[in-house]
């Protein structure tokens, strides 16, 4: 029987010697992280893998004509249509429209719910059908399941904006007594896990992370410690995010954040380059259905790709701007290393937050360069650039884009990538045209207002 592992990703003074508890008091705390990552990566108990993947996209949901879009280098960034928008100092985001739930909503849901809960549901049954594990669609494999051992950790920085901004308006307007009972029920961030469960009965470990624009990341690295800690066998995570309407875009607008490229919106994300003024605001949701090896082995699930390990920090620094030499990132990444027992020479693909902020893009190439001193071999790209900032679901959406290199063997161009920072001199940062690449193992960063940050490596599945 072949070995779980490949030898390559246990680092070698690990692979032999006293257990972990013999150590743990002589062993300073980085080899400890490490040893117990060697450990996992022989137990299919509590290796992740990821066997399900669900979105809700400006290019619609369906996750291979998602990345076939962005690896033409097609730009969602439009004018924004959704309400108007001509007072506003942007007037673009790359704004989901026609959305359609199909039949994964019910009629009566899809006319009440806050689009911040239709992006999950949607994008969270697609990956379970995904999955084989979908109540509706595979009744067999959803009837296996003991539902007390499947959780759902589906967060989002806003939650249900829509909703929020339309009861204030009612009570301002018109009082009270004119205010839906659902405006808290589906203005509350934890609500997308909750009916997610109801709907499909999973009563494993629920609730709802909010970090700001590293949500989704946040979600994955505390679904993989369920499963890790025995907790769950199941957890359907990730982020969803709905805040392109008069007072999400009226809120970045103060804080100073968004591009107003007004005359040129699709060239208007543009990561690394000397031309960028801000980022662009996207929606909607990424989800994943990460399970046990061991789980996913027992149902003859198709293992797409393995979850090895992440890591959050903060930088403690500043309300909104990272710290200016990437210190809390760098330490992130390379706690994820270790939290994945893999070695830094093994990553050669990395989709970065570069959200074509002035000070966000340097700050996250200065803590890149930190952790990889040779750069050669790495290609690195900005979803950004092609679908805007999707905050709370960004990491979400990243996470299959990064899935997806792995499975096709080509890496997404970062466009509008026409004069580069002198930061990125030494950096494939796959300008503006798509590049084949074998992906060993591939980090997706992510960061938040408050300084939260969040790195997630993943690689392909080897036996």
């Amino acid at each position: 029987m072949a070995p779980l592992t490949s030898p390559a990703r246990v680092p070698e003074a690990l692979k032999a010697g006293p257990s972990l508890s013999a150590t743990r008091a002589a062993r300073p705390r980085s080899v400890l992280v490490q040893a117990a990552a060697a450990q996992r990566r022989t137990d299919p108990k509590k290796r992740v893998v990821i066997t399900g993947m669900g979105l809700a996209s400006c290019f619609g949901n369906d996750v291979d004509h998602f990345y076939n879009q962005l690896l033409e280098g097609v730009s969602g960034v439009d004018y924004i249509s959704r309400f108007d928008a001509s007072n506003f100092p942007t007037k673009f985001a790359a704004q989901i429209k026609d959305f359609d739930v199909g039949d994964l909503v019910d009629k009566k849901n899809a006319r009440r719910y806050d689009d911040c809960l239709s992006y999950t549901m949607v994008a969270s049954k697609k990956a379970l059908q995904a999955a084989g594990l979908e109540k509706h669609a595979d009744p067999e494999g959803h009837g296996a399941l003991d539902k007390t051992r499947v959780g759902v950790l589906v967060g989002s920085g806003m939650g249900g904006l829509s909703v929020f901004q339309d009861g204030v308006k009612a009570l301002v307007e018109k009082g009270h007594k004119k205010i839906t009972p659902f405006f808290i029920p589906y203005a509350i961030t934890n609500m997308g896990g909750a009916l997610l469960a109801i709907d499909q009965g999973f009563m494993g470990p629920n609730y709802s992370i909010s970090t700001a624009c590293a949500t989704a990341n946040y979600a994955f690295v505390s679904a993989a410690n369920h499963i890790r800690n025995g907790d769950a066998d199941v957890m359907v995570a990730g982020g969803s995010e709905a805040p392109i309407i008069p007072v999400g875009l009226g809120g970045f607008v103060a804080c100073r954040a968004l591009s107003q490229r007004n005359d040129e919106p699709q060239r208007a994300s543009r990561p690394w380059d000397d031309g960028r003024d801000g980022f662009v605001m996207g929606e909607g949701a990424g989800v994943l259905v990460m399970e046990s090896l061991e789980h996913a082995q027992k149902r003859g699930a198709t293992i797409i790709a393995e979850y090895l390990g992440g890591a959050v920090t903060c930088d403690a620094h500043h309300m909104t701007d990272p710290h200016p030499d990437g210190l809390g990132v760098s330490t992130c990444i390379e706690l994820a290393l270790k939290d994945s027992g893999i070695e830094r020479d093994e990553v050669n693909y990395i989709n970065a937050h570069a959200t074509s902020t002035l000070v966000g893009d340097k700050a996250e190439v200065k803590a890149i360069k930190k952790v990889f001193t040779d750069l050669s071999h790495i290609k690195m790209n900005a979803t950004k650039s092609m679908i805007g900032h999707c905050l709370g679901a960004a990491g979400g959406m990243e996470a299959i884009a990064t899935i997806q290199a792995m499975r096709t063997g080509w890496v997404h161009p970062t466009i509008n990538h026409e004069s580069p920072i002198e930061e990125v001199d030494g950096i494939d940062v796959v300008a503006n045209t798509k590049k084949q690449h074998d992906v060993n193992v591939g980090i997706s960063n992510s960061f938040g207002f408050g300084g939260h940050n969040s790195v997630c490596a993943f690689g392909k599945y080897i036996a």
